[in-house]
């Protein structure tokens, strides 16, 4: 444990810079801490707001419910995580227990105030709903997107830190080439992640919220659907093969990586460098033999 309370007061390349991180040992560290040094305080809840980078877009009315009941019975065990702001505080961790406990008539709720950056609140959030809520296969695939952007890694790097299959990342990243209106229907449940997926492989926008519809209206399987995704007059996509052009990449960055001392990122013809201060930027330029001054 104390590997990880050293990592986590270093921001947040640190805090995710091991592979199979889980959700568990960042809350575990952050009460661990708030608990030595006596940090738990009592929140009102007309203070909080949910989180802001929330990826989740609707919760399960029943398992809010019988969590209500057991915080109306037992109180809340596990403190939430908030960011102090102007206007009173923004939940990082915990939303659940929040809207439960709202529920449950509690006028306050046991809390840590910790001091985050925008990007550590977002992916501590996306960790928490990744690793321990059920997600639907939309709320997913906007959760490793915004991951992918804001940590800059790539779908193997993020297959590694949230144990999942590069294949899985990448089928489900592809759901978000599908209409609005699909999306939709993924998101409520209306069609599988199979289904989806299924969708996801055919060009038109039209034939494809056609076949949604249908989908739903007709009760199809995704086998059934499968078979009419095969009619010639459908435009499918053909992927682009790019894993020659990831590999030949890979390489370019490890040895940049390894020159610059930093994470280097080469994608549509464009190089990013990273750094995390103006003296760290300064370092990669004296490495690079650039001289801002001449």
């Amino acid at each position: 444990m104390q590997e990880k309370r050293k990592a986590l007061g270093r921001g947040l390349e640190a805090l995710f810079s091991d592979d199979n991180l889980t959700f568990e040992e960042i809350e575990e560290t952050i009460v661990d801490e708030a608990k030595k040094n006596n940090e738990i305080v009592e929140l009102n809840l007309s203070d909080l707001r949910p989180n802001p980078y929330q990826p989740r877009k609707k919760f399960d009315d029943e398992a809010l419910n019988e969590l209500a009941a057991s915080i109306k019975e037992n109180g809340v065990f596990q403190p939430i995580i908030v960011k102090k702001t102007v206007k009173g505080y923004d939940i990082v961790a915990g939303e659940r227990r929040f809207r439960a406990s709202k529920k449950a008539g509690k006028t306050t709720i046991p809390a840590i105030i910790k001091e985050f950056t925008d990007e550590e609140m977002m992916n501590i959030s996306l960790l928490e709903n990744l690793q321990r809520e059920d997600l639907t296969a939309i709320e997913e695939a906007n959760a490793y997107k915004a991951m992918l952007d804001s940590l800059n890694i790539t779908q193997d790097e993020l297959a590694n830190k949230v144990g999942k299959s590069r294949s899985h990342i990448t089928n489900t990243l592809g759901l978000l080439k599908l209409p609005k209106s699909v999306q939709d229907m993924v998101l409520y449940n209306k069609i599988s992640m199979g289904h989806a997926r299924v969708l996801s492989k055919l060009e038109d926008k039209e034939q494809v919220e056609d076949l949604a519809e249908k989908v739903v209206k007709d009760d199809l399987s995704v086998r059934e659907l499968e078979e009419l995704s095969k009619d010639k007059d459908l435009k499918r996509v053909f992927p682009i093969n790019r894993t020659e052009k990831n590999n030949e990449y890979k390489d370019v960055e490890k040895m940049l990586k390894e020159k610059l001392g930093t994470k280097v990122k080469i994608s549509n013809n464009k190089m990013t460098i990273s750094f995390s201060t103006v003296q760290d930027l300064n370092r990669i330029l004296e490495i690079m033999n650039f001289d801002i001054n001449e």
